[in-house]
């Protein structure tokens, strides 16, 4: 603890304060957390139209919660609502001339305009995954678990796979030409029972989920011999992809702890097996992807080999193989364009922004396909490889949708007006992007300063640190938050009332390369909040009005478990701490999240001190500083038990400052707007109690 004396009190609400351009200030809790949605509704990309002319996309103009989908030329012009007859999850045959689609669990077509609907199955059971043939003539789909095909012009009706009642049930991956099927299962048998329980209706309910990691199987169905020869089985991670002319599947593993990924090639017609591409890490694999090309057999490889995701190409035999981007830079999205060229995302001009590029891979010839200083994100291109549409940033701009005609020079178009014109009458402050260095001389950080607006201009101002969720993960960038747009407002309020709030893309976040990433491998915690610290060094050093004696911290889920760690090993730099969903016992996450907690810190048998010293728990007596713990008590991600042994532990230890409270309906993603309000006001008024001096 500090040694300097402090005088803190319960700042009541304030007044709204002149934040607004035209002087009307809609910026308040409940503007942030209440419908109507003061930055709108993000409009999301559903589809390209069948003809490939249009974009489906969800958006509300009204800006309620609440979407609605439109259509809008891909080119630009005028959007019209949809109409409720538009299926929104089709496929169009190969031959363009038929849609396919499911509508209340059975198979139907169309034609290209949704009109002439033929409905093919008529069934008590479900069917899902219908697919069309190459030659537009066959359909495979699931019902009950087992593989079906149906003939459209016959209406012959044949079972392709029938399964033991013990066994799991088959999905369709693919065609491989028109003679062969490629299927996936996915085996969940050795999953455990967990329980999440439910306490608002009549009764409790034990709120039962099995969770694990499944064995996944690959298998080719020969439609002419009607047999079923397995390929490969694995407990891990399996992605396939099936060449164009069906000659070829590759399968992508990844085994349970991330550390070793294998890709694997096999000639169809004599199930030959050649593995062709290998890497392993010490933490844990990221964005791996696979693309055959629209014709031949090459394959590209999105991989972090060299240290930094970049797009490789290789030959079913495991020949040249070819890196045709590198540098310390991401490639975030990469998709063929034809068989010479490819289309992809990078953070090579700064890892803030994210600009597109068309590359020839015969020549590695690039061009820069877009210019204006953004983050671009969530790529769709059309089937006929024209355009290209996306969501488009910069700051404090919310995401629209823009598009890329591939086929010309004229640059991206925006597609969307979704901000609404309350959102754009505030004054919002544009953060401060800063790339600075840690204190190993050598990592480089990014961090996002917003300064605290107040017309009467005080000598000092208390921080607030903000830490993003789920570890893997970039929120420092030249954009919109997507992930937290909530934050973002609720940061602009806590300006406006004398914070600093400041945010660190710590160790651990995407965009940053394989070893920034995996630093935190087997000890998750300690860089993290080293580098936090790192930047609010920095901020002391370059905003004098900055006080960094009165320092709060708080985020969700992985930023909740961030803010109790912090505050626990480093109580000279905060001073307060509020946990949202916090995993504080990180055991607990590995039983029922076993895919998150092995790649990172191993499992809790073999790899005990690991779990002991990155969970908060474990550093509860070492806890100087308040802490307030906001928790739904139905949270199924990470359960209200972490919450509940970690305020027991703080009891138990005694002399601990602390609060609490719980939402007896939310889970893990809160959706009720009363509990999205109550929370951020418990926060806000938390910071002002413990970190405002009497004189604010």
């Amino acid at each position: 603890m500090r040694s300097f004396i402090r005088v803190i009190f319960i700042l009541l609400f304030l007044p709204a304060l002149g934040f607004g351009q035209s002087g009307l200030d809609t910026l308040s809790l409940e503007s942030i957390f209440y419908d109507p949605l003061l930055a709108g509704n993000r409009p999301d990309i559903v589809s390209f139209s069948p003809d490939q002319s249009h974009i489906y996309y969800q958006a509300n103009d009204s800006s309620m919660t609440k979407e609605e989908m439109f259509k809008r030329p891909v080119t630009g012009g005028e959007r019209t609502l949809v109409s409720e007859n538009i299926e929104q999850n089709f496929r169009v045959s190969p031959d363009r001339q038929k849609l396919l689609y499911i509508d209340q669990g059975d198979v139907w077509i169309a034609d290209l305009n949704f009109d002439n609907r033929q409905q093919l199955i008529d069934s008590k059971a479900e069917e899902y995954g219908a697919m069309w043939s190459p030659d537009s003539e066959r359909i495979a789909f699931v019902q009950d678990g087992d593989i079906w095909m149906i003939n459209i012009k016959t209406s012959k009706l044949t079972q392709i796979t029938s399964k033991k009642e013990d066994e799991p049930g088959f999905s369709v991956e693919g065609w491989a030409g028109n003679d062969k099927l490629v299927l996936t299962q996915y085996d969940t048998s050795d999953y455990e029972e967990y329980y999440f329980p439910e306490y608002v209706g009549q009764y409790v309910k034990p709120g039962s989920t099995r969770r694990g990691i499944a064995r996944q199987l690959v298998s080719v169905a020969n439609l002419q011999t009607n047999k079923v020869d397995l390929l490969i089985e694995n407990k891990g991670y399996i992605d396939t992809d099936i060449s164009a002319e069906g000659n070829y599947l590759a399968i992508d593993v990844t085994g349970p702890p991330m550390k070793k990924r294998e890709i694997t090639f096999f000639e169809l017609s004599s199930k030959k097996p050649t593995t062709v591409f290998e890497d392993s890490t010490k933490g844990w694999l990221y964005n791996t992807e696979i693309a055959f090309a629209p014709s031949g057999d090459k394959l590209m490889i999105l991989s972090e080999k060299d240290g930094w995701n970049h797009i490789y190409t290789i030959n079913p035999d495991g020949s040249n193989l070819q890196q045709h981007t590198q540098g310390e830079y991401e490639v975030s999205w990469a998709e063929w364009i034809n068989g010479e060229t490819v289309v992809y995302a990078s953070t090579e001009v700064g890892p803030g922004e994210r600009h597109i590029y068309r590359m020839n891979i015969k020549r590695n010839e690039t061009e820069k396909l877009t210019t204006e200083t953004g983050y671009r994100q969530n790529f769709e291109l059309s089937e006929n490889k024209n355009h290209l549409v996306y969501q488009y940033s910069y700051f404090n701009e919310p995401f629209e949708l823009y598009s890329l005609n591939l086929g010309n020079e004229s640059g991206e178009k925006r597609l969307t007006q979704t901000i609404p014109e309350r959102f754009n009458k505030i004054d919002w402050q544009k953060e401060d992007y800063i790339r600075f260095t840690a204190r190993d001389g050598e990592t480089k950080l990014s961090m996002s300063v917003l300064e605290p607006i107040n017309e009467k201009g005080k000598s000092s101002y208390p921080v607030v640190v903000f830490v993003h969720g789920a570890g893997s993960l970039q929120n420092v960038y030249k954009g919109w938050s997507n992930n937290y747009y909530r934050e973002f407002m609720f940061h602009q309020y806590l300006t406006a009332r004398g914070y600093y709030v400041i945010e660190v893309d710590y160790r651990h976040s995407t965009g940053y390369g394989r070893e920034f990433r995996e630093d935190v491998t087997n000890w998750m915690g300690k860089y993290e909040t080293r580098d936090i610290i790192d930047g609010i060094d920095y901020l002391a050093e370059h905003y004098p009005q900055a006080d960094t004696s009165r320092v709060g911290i708080y985020g969700g889920s992985y930023g909740g478990f961030m803010a109790l760690y912090a505050t626990s090993v480093a109580p000279g730099y905060f001073d307060a701490a509020a946990a949202l969903r916090a995993v504080t016992n990180w055991e607990n996450y590995y039983h029922t999240n076993p895919w998150y907690t092995q790649p990172r810190l191993g499992t809790p048998e073999a790899d005990s001190a690991h779990y002991a010293r990155s969970s908060p728990i474990t550093y509860v007596e070492q806890l100087e500083d308040p802490v307030l713990i906001l928790h739904g008590l139905t949270d199924n991600n990470v359960g209200f038990q972490d919450a509940a042994q970690y305020i027991e532990k703080l009891i138990q230890t005694g002399d601990k400052e602390f609060d609490m409270m719980m939402y007896p309906s939310e889970r893990h993603s809160f959706e009720d707007a009363d509990a999205w309000f109550d929370e951020y006001s418990r926060i806000f008024d938390f910071f002002n109690k413990h970190l405002q001096d009497e004189e604010d």
